[in-house]
């Protein structure tokens, strides 16, 4: 049992923590302090749910109809060029971090754009659902709930460790010149994922 929980830790973290148009968000709704806790809950809630969803069965259907896959590679390819352009309008229009103003992404427009970087990236069928649900399905019926529950956890930890850790970074964020920084990195990084999607 605590080596099959261990090996789901392990797995889900390799997957987990990357580079990627989730973490890039999660990151700097932390940095900004804004909304974090529902934000971290939402992509650590949904990976346990996709995991789930794997080890019961989900990954072997999803694989078996390509076109699934397909309608989520070309939406997620559009949404993670328009925010692309939002970050990269951001980086031209940069502020200092205030944290104190009030003003701000609201809450149900946060975790509307937290859900779709969370479904609208195939990867995330590919790496929670079809792969963490093959890895788990080795270890027999006991075993395979426990390794998803290592896999979960992993995620909990990782989102919790980048929402609330990414704080300490306020400081440096005071200034304008690192936002045009963060947000040109952004752009960037919407803008390689959604060319991988399409050219995937």
């Amino acid at each position: 049992m605590t080596v099959d929980l261990i090996a789901g830790f392990l797995s889900g973290a390799a997957l987990i923590i990357a580079i990627g148009a989730q973490n890039a968000f999660v990151l700097r709704q932390g940095i900004r302090v804004e909304h974090v806790l529902p934000v971290v809950l939402v992509c650590a809630g949904a990976d346990a749910l996709l995991i789930a969803a794997g080890i019961a069965g989900l990954g072997a259907l999803i694989d078996s109809v390509p076109g699934v896959l397909s309608l989520a590679r070309y939406g997620g390819a559009a949404f993670l060029s328009v925010y692309g352009l939002l970050a990269a309008r951001r980086a031209l229009h940069a502020q200092a971090l205030n944290v104190d103003a009030g003003e701000g992404t609201p809450l149900g427009t946060a975790l509307v754009t937290c859900l779709a970087f969370t479904f609208l990236n195939p990867h995330v069928y590919l790496d929670t659902v079809i792969l963490l649900g093959s890895l788990a399905s080795q270890r027999g019926e006991g075993g395979r709930w426990v390794f998803g529950g290592g896999a979960a956890a992993a995620s909990f930890v990782w989102f919790f460790a980048l929402g609330f850790g990414a704080r300490l970074l306020g400081p440096l964020f005071r200034k304008p010149a690192a936002w045009r920084v963060l947000d040109a990195l952004i752009a960037l990084t919407m803008w390689i994922l959604a060319a991988s999607l399409l050219l995937g």
